[in-house]
């Protein structure tokens, strides 16, 4: 295998594939890079296992071939190369040298055949969806995924694909995101998929917003693919719990908020809260939002906001941290809050958002202490 490549192709090609390399394995060649060399240019793959990424680069290859060089100091160097053409060649099946300008290095690689084999998934019933659609439904749910082990359905992102509609639905079990978004024929048969939001963060950063992606499933992986890259990852297997259940219908008593000035009041409130429950208490009225916090140990803290609100006046408690978490992703200037009673869930939604797509999060209430 030899040829020769600019500094910043390789530069480029690293940094989209070196994200899926685990930090530390047991695995020696998943530490690794596999480079091939091929006709169009070189390929760069790299896999943890449960995600593979892999990408072309133009390069000028006068000697077809493949080896897996470790990631971390390939990169190390690429990135400390000085700006001249970057000559790699294997000689044998470990032995790498890179040239470029008078730097020389020598570096011992393992062989390709070490190198996991990709999923199989095959393209020919695949959606073709726009890459920054993808991207919209991933920020504005993955962040209410669950980090605790004992559920590990929780864990992914259920994405329900449709003829005509996309929906993503993300929650822990005490807040929920929920948004979907129409879109043209998708191509292959309806199907709801259960994604690692790891792999959703590498979809957010390896395909531009206005690429159109084509996504297919296999057995029980889920491949990625724009012209020069693909992600494939494997899917979290089990049923998703019935969310529609939870998502309130009979909410009436409404308020309607300005969210910076709202999350502003939240973050002073905060500072005084318990560092356990970050139990805030919301008292709404009529034109008015009081809020107030006691922490035995710290002291006590309250302030108010102007709000519109319709409804009988209403006491409830809630997470501070869970409701600033939401309100940093609505993407209009008002959030509209809607509730029922002090123990039942609260849902906030855009208020006055011009856009295609909808968007719903839901909060579950703590418990008041009087």
């Amino acid at each position: 295998m030899r040829f020769t490549i600019s500094r910043e192709k390789l530069q480029e090609g690293l940094a989209a594939v070196t994200a899926s390399i685990p930090t530390k394995t047991t695995l020696p060649v998943l530490a690794n890079i596999m480079v091939e060399a091929t006709e169009k240019g070189i390929r760069l793959s790299g896999t943890d296992l449960d995600i593979a990424v892999t990408t072309e680069v133009a390069a000028d290859v006068e000697t077809p071939g493949a080896i897996t060089i470790p990631a971390k100091k390939l990169s190390e160097i690429a990135r400390e190369l000085p700006p001249a053409p970057v000559r790699i060649a294997a000689a044998g099946e470990q032995r790498v040298t890179l040239d470029c300008g008078r730097s020389h290095f020598k570096i011992l690689g393992l062989p390709r055949d070490e190198f996991p084999a990709f999923p199989n998934v095959k393209f020919t019933e695949s959606w073709r969806i726009r890459s920054g659609d993808l991207q919209k439904l991933i920020s504005h749910t993955s962040f209410a995924v669950s980090t605790e082990e004992s559920r590990p359905i929780l864990n992914g992102v259920l994405w329900e694909l449709k003829p005509d509609m996309m929906r993503m639905v993300a929650t822990n079990g005490h807040r929920l995101a929920k948004m979907e978004m129409p879109i043209k024929s998708a191509g292959a048969p309806p199907c709801d998929l259960i994604v690692p939001p790891k792999a959703l963060d590498q979809i957010r950063r390896l395909f531009p917003e206005d690429e159109e992606l084509e996504i297919a499933k296999g057995e029980n992986h889920l491949g990625f693919r724009s012209p020069f890259t693909a992600v494939f990852t494997r899917l979290i297997e089990g049923p998703y719990p019935n969310y529609d259940q939870v998502i309130p219908k009979d909410n009436n008593r409404v308020a309607i908020a300005d969210r910076q000035a709202l999350m502003s009041a939240l973050r002073r409130m905060s500072i005084i809260a318990s560092d356990q429950t970050h139990r805030i208490r919301l008292s709404f009225n009529a034109g008015m939002l009081k809020f107030s916090v006691q922490t035995p140990d710290l002291g006590e803290a309250a302030d108010e906001l102007a709000v519109r609100y319709t409804g009988d006046p209403l006491d409830i408690g809630f997470n501070a941290n869970y409701l600033l978490e939401i309100l940093r992703y609505i993407p209009t200037e008002e959030v509209r809050m809607t509730f029922k009673a002090p123990e039942r869930a609260a849902t906030l939604e855009p208020e006055g958002w011009a856009d295609p797509s909808s968007y719903l999060c839901l909060v579950m209430p703590l418990r008041l202490l009087d």
